[in-house]
């Protein structure tokens, strides 16, 4: 892992986000891309093995969801997984953690040469996740939001035997709606809380964001998961952000209100996730504390000057008894299986 470059104070920050930078001091989600989807129709990306890459951060939720979705389903033999380091540099992500810095299938050293390639005028942030084709080398898709639902959906036919089914037909609206909850009031919705410019827009984002936790808090008193007695694409991608929200978020974000532990719900519930095979495994908490921490566009957000990273907060409690099965007639059964 590289050193920790020199700190440069808020303008650094500013320089990374500033198309996204609002005159009100919010911060507007950056729109995609690559956005093509896959499928058999004209323009669409043919759904076959072994063609693509999927390229993650540790660090990220956005990217943690899909990789997450991905184990679930069994399509680690089928798309590839490419990591980059947990440190943007002024070019974007790189591959540090490959020998000589470059991906081992792609060939680059910057995954800022994916987007390059598409457009070579390209002025905004490369963002992960990224489906990469190998063949070309070209991107895919970097729609975060959809992405899981495309691999729960469209590669279908190359789930594992007993995959289960995070995105069942009946409940499909529903997850969708939810789906738009727990993006715009918590996945981003913290964000906006970290990377506020005015007092203003930090005392709305915070107002909303622990407004919706509570809520979801409240939501989980009487169930299992966010739809009864089964994990769906929701519980998937709210997870990351519970995850992240105890070792970066209360402290760097300043998102302090209270902590993940005194929810009555969420907790238990976040820790029954953690310990489901395929949230577990891609549950980084040291790289994901080190990203946030001393990244050096993030540094300035919590003035950590000297690149320091914090020793706590203890993490043992993730693997306490949650208890949550006593909510479910399935007891530990916690998927809905494909038939």
């Amino acid at each position: 892992m590289p050193e920790v470059a020199l700190y440069e104070g808020i303008e650094l920050f500013e320089r990374t986000f500033k198309q996204q930078i609002q005159s009100n001091g919010e911060i507007k989600t950056q729109e995609n891309l690559f956005i093509k989807k896959f499928g058999d129709a004209p323009g669409e990306w043919p759904v076959v093995p072994d063609r693509y890459r999927l390229i993650w951060m540790p660090g990220c939720p956005h990217a943690h969801k899909v990789v997450i979705t991905r184990k679930l389903l069994g399509l680690e033999d089928v798309i590839s997984l490419g990591t980059t380091g947990i440190f943007r540099t002024p070019k974007g992500w790189v591959f540090s953690e490959d020998p000589r810095e470059v991906d081992p299938v792609l060939g680059i050293h910057y995954l800022h040469d994916v987007y390059i390639k598409e457009n070579s005028d390209y002025v905004g942030r490369s963002t992960v996740p990224i489906i990469v084709d190998t063949v070309t080398g070209k991107g895919v898709n970097n729609d975060h939001f959809w992405l899981s639902i495309y691999l729960n959906k469209d590669w279908k036919k190359y789930h594992k035997k007993g995959a289960p089914d995070l995105y069942p037909i009946e409940l499909k609206e529903q997850i969708d709606k939810l789906n738009n909850f727990i993006y715009e009031r918590i996945n981003v919705g913290v964000y906006n809380c970290g990377f506020a410019r005015s007092q203003a827009a930090y005392e709305k984002a915070y107002d909303r964001f622990f407004e919706a936790m509570d809520f979801i808090d409240l939501h989980l008193a009487d169930k299992r998961f966010l739809f009864g007695d089964f994990i769906t694409d929701s519980d998937v991608r709210l997870y990351p952000s519970l995850a992240r929200f105890q070792v970066t978020y209360y402290q760097v974000f300043r998102a302090n209100r209270n902590r993940l532990e005194e929810f009555k719900n969420l907790w238990p519930y976040a820790r029954d996730l953690y310990q489901t095979s395929g949230f577990k495994e891609t549950t980084h908490f040291e790289l994901i504390k080190k990203h946030y921490q001393v990244s050096p566009h993030l540094r300035p957000l919590w003035g950590n000057v000297y690149g320091l990273v914090s020793k706590g907060p203890d993490l043992s409690g993730w693997v306490l008894p949650h208890d949550r099965e006593k909510l479910s007639k399935h007891g530990l059964q916690k998927f809905l299986i494909h038939e």
